[in-house]
């Protein structure tokens, strides 16, 4: 292995809405807490405190398995005004160690301190100073990974949370990175583990057998991906000015829906959410793409991309009961639905929208 001299922090607050809960209300310190809809209300978990993940509980879990795991479970509303002033707090913090800063949520991110403000050729140091900032400042604890690059930096922040420090040096790479087991490797989702481990894939070690040709024709083009970062190979650069690729709104149902009309009222409050991102933003799409999910939780998507960018909510309405239209929803259930407008682009200056004639397939 020949990294490149490049030193990079990964931050990753714990268990970030549901902490920020328990330090805000402090009876609900110690018991286990998410942050979601209610099983009443057909709810999932958007975050699980680490009291409640000792129950099983995760992110994207039905509420009401939640609560079956864990009868004592305490339910709070997301509060996404206070998350997003926390976050803009431990994000200052970053700036005053390097101007490399890649925010990837928020609750974490990358920092690139090769370079940095205060001159200290330590990341280690640096990554610590950073997280009793974090806690001295906002009351809150954060995972610290610290590498030669993004992808074993990520990996290394989730070793020993919470509150966890990890340093992986160029020297420990290969010897970490074969005893890994292969569904802890970041980058790699549950279904793409169980396939591998199918293979005799369970082990970084194991990976690492496969040639790239082997690996590119059982996964495709995700095949290089894994054959280089099984080898601690990551080149991607910390971008401090990232381009969001997309914007969307979605809504599980506390009823069902059943007739089309409704569901049409029901997209257009999501529809006037992703405009107005849109506006705020100075950016337009062209690519739409309806997002519905059935009774029985099977999800299906449709999309259209445009020769030019959409801006306008008729129109936007208008190509989404035709996608709607092109779906089952007419003959079953539903109870999820979402708009996303992809392939964004700035707004060019002096842009008018121009009205787009659809016939409507659901009057």
């Amino acid at each position: 292995m020949t990294p490149p001299a490049r030193k990079i922090i990964h931050i990753d607050m714990d268990a970030f809405f549901a902490s920020v809960e328990q330090r805000d209300a402090p009876q609900y310190q110690g018991r286990p807490v998410v942050v979601g809809g209610r099983p009443e209300h057909r709810g999932v978990v958007a975050a699980a405190s680490y009291e409640a993940r000792a129950f099983g509980i995760r992110s994207a879990m039905p509420s009401h398995r939640a609560m079956a795991l864990c009868p004592d479970l305490v339910f709070l509303a997301p509060r996404f005004d206070a998350y997003k002033a926390v976050s803009n707090q431990i994000r200052s913090i970053f700036y005053d160690y390097t101007d490399l800063v890649e925010p990837l949520s928020l609750d974490e991110a990358y920092l690139d301190v090769t370079v940095n403000k205060p001159g200290n050729p330590s990341a280690s140091r640096l990554a610590l100073e950073i997280k009793d900032r974090i806690w001295k400042e906002t009351g809150l604890t954060a995972s610290a990974g610290v590498s030669y690059n993004k992808f074993l930096a990520k990996v290394a922040s989730d070793v020993k949370k919470p509150n966890g420090f990890f340093l992986i040096t160029p020297e420990q790479a290969e010897a970490f990175l074969d005893a890994l087991a292969i569904d802890t490797f970041y980058g790699i989702g549950k279904v793409t583990a169980a396939r591998m481990q199918e293979l005799g894939i369970h082990t970084g070690a194991d990976l690492k057998r496969f040639s790239l040709e082997e690996l590119s024709r059982q996964f495709g083009k995700a095949g290089a991906f894994y054959y280089r970062i099984v080898r601690g190979q990551d080149e991607r650069v910390v971008e401090p000015h990232r381009i969001r690729k997309s914007v969307g709104a979605e809504q599980t149902f506390f009823e069902d829906l059943r007739n089309p009309a409704e569901m049409l009222s029901a997209l257009e409050p999501l529809a006037k959410e992703v405009l107005s991102w849109l506006k705020k933003h100075q950016r337009c799409g062209r690519t739409i793409t309806l997002k519905v999910k059935y009774a029985n939780f099977q999800q299906v998507t449709r999309s259209r991309t445009l020769p030019e960018p959409l801006m306008e909510l008729s129109r936007l309405m208008g190509l989404l009961a035709n996608l709607l239209a092109g779906t089952e929803a007419e003959q079953r259930p539903v109870r999820l639905l979402g708009v996303c407008v992809s392939s964004l682009e700035v707004m060019p200056e002096g842009f008018v929208p121009q009205q787009l004639r659809l016939p409507l397939a659901l009057g």
